[in-house]
């Protein structure tokens, strides 16, 4: 299965080439990196139901394990699908946080967490142990596990895969953002 990491860098980095190679100079402008981030971190939201696990345990729940279940069913991203539809008939701005000053649409967030949900539970199903896609509707599970494929232990593998990553999102930075300037 696909560590942190790499469930955060993919989406940034295909969000990335989306931006740069997709959309024009003047799109670029209504489509900030900040998305890219959002996306990016999103990416990682799916796996909150380990915590969620380990919390319902350390409270006296026993054998309660939730993980790839709803948070990686696509009724998850569907929900934030939903949101994106809803908020993208209003002009309603982010005011949480410091994302009211970079004047972030809420449906484009929404639409960013989408994104980087799905991307989440692709990766999982691709490179990592079967998932309950149509989770409650459907005790079939998914995934092909390309990682056994490797004849490195999965998290040796997993771990190769993330340094790999890193390595290009850093290449990419600084070839594209030249990142070096700002040492």
């Amino acid at each position: 299965m696909p560590q942190a990491v790499t469930h955060i860098l993919i989406p940034i980095i295909v969000l990335s080439l989306v931006r740069e190679k997709i959309l024009s100079r003047n799109s670029k402008a209504h489509f900030p990196l900040h998305y890219v981030l959002i996306a990016g971190l999103a990416g990682g939201l799916p796996d909150v139901d380990i915590l969620i696990s380990i919390f319902l345990n350390a409270w006296g729940v026993s054998d309660w394990w939730v993980h790839k279940t709803f948070t990686h069913s696509f009724f998850f991203p569907a929900c934030f699908l939903l949101l994106f539809g809803a908020f993208s008939f209003t002009n309603a701005k982010a005011r949480m946080c410091n994302l009211g000053r970079h004047k972030l649409k809420l449906s484009l967030i929404f639409l960013m967490i989408t994104a980087g949900t799905t991307i989440h539970l692709i990766l999982d199903t691709f490179a990592g142990e079967a998932s309950y896609l149509l989770y409650p509707f459907s005790p079939y599970d998914f995934g092909i596990n390309l990682f056994a494929l490797s004849p490195l232990e999965w998290s040796t593998t997993a771990a190769l895969l993330d340094g790999i990553l890193l390595v290009i999102w850093i290449a990419y930075l600084e070839f594209k953002h030249k990142i070096s300037d700002l040492i």
